[in-house]
């Protein structure tokens, strides 16, 4: 009498399925998280084009807005641009830079304001160390009627928007506003 004895293990054929497929399941792996590390951002960097964008944005904010160029002696008495010498609009005046005298003395200044190139530089016209690559650009305008309910003039606001891009193709853009200041306006 001859018994057939039950076979233990796997055959070749067997084991060479099982290694193509988990080859398969492994390369797809490998492609997948190729495409997700090269889709992904250093976030270190897209901190920075923030940090930048906030930093330009603040500058910007805290400069003056009124109906006369600062430099004009009715700045702090006119009513309207009539009562100026030297109505504010926006861009910068002739001469008036963000790094030497005479600067920037009016958000409107800002309209139009760029930093690109080798590197972001500082308020004083100082490169600042770790920026290169980075580009800066800053867009002044009025709003919109209805932009913001609380104005009755778009003239009496402005939008500032501020765009940052970094040299990984991230890019970051901050919009503010500014209200007119001017102490005897109705």
């Amino acid at each position: 009498m001859c018994t057939r004895r039950a076979q233990a293990g796997l055959s070749l054929i067997e084991v060479v399925v099982f290694i193509v497929v988990l080859g398969i399941a492994f390369v797809g792996m490998l492609i997948l998280f190729n495409r997700v590390t090269s889709a992904s951002v250093d976030p270190v960097v897209r901190k920075q084009a923030l940090a930048i964008a906030a930093s330009v944005l603040e500058e910007v904010e805290l400069r003056a807005f009124t109906y006369c160029d600062p430099d004009d002696a009715a700045v702090y008495t006119a009513n309207g641009t009539g009562d100026c010498s030297t109505v504010e609009t926006i861009g910068a005046e002739a001469g008036e830079t963000r790094y030497a005298s005479p600067r920037f003395d009016n958000v409107n200044d800002y309209h139009g304001f760029n930093m690109a190139g080798a590197a972001i530089l500082s308020a004083d016209g100082q490169p600042i160390a770790g920026l290169t690559g980075y580009s800066v650009s800053v867009t002044v305008a009025n709003i919109s009627p209805g932009e913001l309910p609380s104005v009755a003039d778009v003239n009496d606001a402005l939008r500032i928007t501020v765009a940052v891009s970094a040299p990984t193709g991230v890019n970051v853009s901050l919009q503010g506003y500014r209200l007119r200041y001017a102490p005897r306006s109705p």
